[in-house]
C-alpha cells in the first residue's frame, strides 16, 4: 500500500489574481500552520514538489530537506488567463464537470491536459511519497478516484489531502486538511 500526501503550496503573493505558471513567492510565516502539517507528514521517506517558488518555499518551510523536483506536477497553464484578477475570469459555473476538465483556455492547457501530465509522475511512487505542489495537481490526483467530479473540491493553501493506493485502486483518506 502507497500513500501520497499532497500538499498545496502557502498562499502565493499575487494580491487577488490567478497565479497559475506564474513563479511567484509564498507567505510562509503561519509557523504553527507548517508545524500542524509537518507533524503529519514527517514519517514520509520520499519527498517530490513542483519546481515552482511558492511549492519550493513551502518544503523548505515544512522542513523538508532536498526535494526531488518533478517539472509534471506545476499548475495548470492557464494561458490568457494568467494574472487576471479573480473577479475578471470567466464564469464557467454553466459547464458539467466533463465539459470543464475539457474547456482550454486560449494559450492554455485543459484540466484534462494537466492530469494527463500529472498522473503518470503519481503513477511512479512506490513508497509514501509528500507531494508540495499546486491546487490543480492536487485536484489531478483526487480524478484517479472520482474523475472530472475534482474540480468541485476546494483545495486551501497549505491544506493535505491523502490518497491510498493498494495495488491498481486508489482511494481517498482525506481532502483539504488543514491547521485547527
Amino acid at each position: 500500500m502507497t500513500r501520497l500526501y499532497l500538499i498545496r503550496h502557502a498562499t502565493p503573493l499575487h494580491e487577488g489574481r490567478l497565479a497559475g505558471r506564474r513563479d511567484i513567492a509564498a507567505d510562509c510565516s503561519d509557523a504553527a500552520a507548517f508545524a500542524a502539517i509537518r507533524t503529519r507528514i514527517a514519517h514520509v521517506p520520499q519527498v517530490w514538489t513542483s519546481p515552482a517558488l511558492r511549492c519550493r518555499q513551502t518544503a523548505d518551510a515544512l522542513g523538508l530537506d532536498a526535494p526531488d523536483l518533478h517539472p509534471e506536477l506545476w499548475e495548470q497553464d492557464y494561458g490568457a488567463w494568467e494574472n487576471l484578477p479573480f473577479d475578471q475570469l470567466p464564469d464557467l459555473g454553466q459547464l458539467a464537470p466533463p465539459e470543464l476538465a475539457r474547456h482550454r483556455p486560449e494559450g492554455g492547457e485543459s484540466f484534462a491536459d494537466m492530469a494527463a501530465r500529472v498522473l503518470p509522475r503519481l503513477a511512479k511512487a512506490r513508497q509514501d511519497t509528500v507531494i508540495v505542489a499546486h491546487a490543480g495537481t492536487v485536484r489531478a490526483a483526487l480524478s484517479l478516484v472520482v474523475g472530472p467530479a475534482a474540480l468541485s473540491f476546494t483545495i486551501s493553501p497549505l491544506s493535505l489531502t491523502i490518497l491510498r493506493r493498494a495495488g491498481t485502486d486508489w482511494s481517498v483518506e482525506a481532502v483539504n486538511l488543514t491547521a485547527p
